[in-house]
């Protein structure tokens, strides 16, 4: 893959990693919500990766003598759905809970904050990694330019 090749596919890595980033704060933000508009209590979202092919367009104007730099099988990566999570609630005996059944307990969101920090940490250190490797593409192509001096 040529430089621009990783600077796509990088790019898709970086905005995949900051919806994943987003939907982990979504989580924790709603650990205790009990009632949302759709009755209940929030459900957890899970984010599911799925690799794209990346665009051709830019490659296309990039080539040289009417060949593409992307090879055919390049791919990238996107966010493809974010699925609501089928665990069950955690049932809470809280009678005076406005939100409470017939029986006193209060359904809240199976969320463990040590998991969400988990997946936060984890979508955190990618996008790191994704954009040092922009960054490493960018000296590539500035230090080539340089040479072609």
């Amino acid at each position: 893959m040529n430089l621009f090749g990783m600077l796509d596919l990088s790019g898709s890595a970086l905005t995949a990693e900051r919806q994943r980033a987003a939907v982990v704060a979504s989580n924790m933000a709603n650990a205790e919500t009990t009632h949302t508009a759709e009755g209940g209590p929030y459900k957890r979202e899970l984010v599911v990766f799925r690799a794209r092919p990346l665009q051709r367009f830019p490659m296309l104007l990039a080539s040289n003598g009417g060949t593409p730099l992307l090879p055919e099988a390049a791919r990238g990566v996107s966010v493809d759905e974010v699925l609501a999570d089928p665990r069950p609630p955690v049932l809470r005996y809280e009678p005076g809970n406005p939100d409470a059944d017939k029986k006193g307990y209060v359904a809240y969101p199976n969320i463990n904050p040590v998991e969400e920090m988990t997946d936060l940490l984890g979508a955190v250190r990618s996008y790191e990694l994704n954009a040092s490797a922009v960054q490493a593409a960018k000296n590539m192509i500035e230090q080539s330019l340089d040479l072609l001096r």
